[in-house]
């Protein structure tokens, strides 16, 4: 039998032992390329493999550290445990402890950005000892009272539905939840499929209802994280599906509104997935947002 995209992308990365508050997990870890590092952080319900299509143009310039949060993906997926925003930042943290990473520009996406978002805070209150050098967002609920759930997440996000969702998830019903998110013209059938095969490896597709409680936690920290985000100095830079329907084109309006010294860049015929549906032009979107950074910083300065 022929491997699938997503089983070679685990054969090519490897389970990384890191200490996540306090606890020794088993994380995947992808890598690739070489160059100044460059942070991938990827969304609900998916895993790093968001990233596979985008990875030879970024990976030709950067070295690519590319981790499946806890509960996704390749990653350990403990049962009966409370997932949170916060303990995904110390999973990040750990790993760049662990890669001796001392600066990396960071990308992130879905439910990535809000992790990148807690990141952000801990550089503001100087916990963080790894330097974020650029920082590029792409489709996220970033402001969460403009976030919009499908129906989907609600009922998982409800006590009484979730646990009977969760235990019922099967490919068909994630394929149906997630189609409205894709811009109508793409075709999601085999991305979805891989992210069926992330989320239901070792049967974590029964901790979804666990996974998706980082909406009520980006509801609890809202302006930590949105403070820490709109102050921040590094350069920002965010891409954005406009044809999202639950952080598309209103969420881009606030980012213009807010953030206004941000390169904002709309992609009018994109869904929630610009790495899945345009890989191509958002790896030389993100490149060009690091490139910017690059010219900033080397620009002698006036006196």
């Amino acid at each position: 039998m022929t491997a699938t995209g997503i089983e070679r992308w685990w054969s090519g990365g490897e389970s990384v032992p890191l200490v996540v508050a306090g606890v020794r997990r088993e994380v995947f870890v992808a890598r690739a390329g070489s160059g100044p590092v460059m942070t991938l952080l990827h969304g609900f319900p998916s895993s790093s493999y968001d990233w596979a299509k985008a990875v030879p143009a970024l990976a030709a310039h950067h070295t690519l550290l590319m981790p499946d949060f806890l509960g996704f993906g390749g990653s350990e997926k403990p049962a009966g445990h409370d997932y949170s925003i916060h303990e995904q930042a110390d999973l990040v943290v750990a790993l760049w402890q662990h890669e001796a990473v001392h600066a990396t520009h960071l990308v992130a996406h879905d439910y990535g950005t809000t992790v990148a978002q807690e990141l952000l805070a801990r550089r503001t209150d100087a916990s963080l000892t790894t330097e974020i050098t650029s920082l590029t967002l792409l489709n996220g609920g970033i402001y969460p009272e403009l976030h919009r759930p499908e129906p989907g997440q609600s009922a998982l996000l409800d006590p009484e539905t979730g646990p009977q969702l969760s235990a019922s998830l099967n490919a068909e019903l994630l394929a149906a939840a997630l189609a409205p998110t894709f811009a109508g013209s793409y075709d999601p059938g085999t991305d979805v499929a891989q992210m069926w095969q992330g989320l239901s490896r070792e049967d974590g597709h029964l901790h979804a209802h666990r996974l998706i409680r980082y909406i009520t936690d980006r509801a609890a920290h809202r302006d930590r994280w949105v403070d820490a985000m709109e102050a921040s100095d590094p350069p920002k830079a965010f891409i954005w599906g406009l044809l999202d329907p639950i952080s598309g084109a209103h969420m881009a309006e606030r980012i213009a509104e807010r953030m206004p010294d941000a390169t904002l860049d709309a992609l009018a015929n994109v869904g929630h997935w610009p790495p899945l549906e345009a890989p191509q032009r958002v790896a030389a979107l993100i490149l060009a947002a690091v490139a910017r950074h690059d010219v900033r910083r080397h620009r002698p300065r006036r006196h």
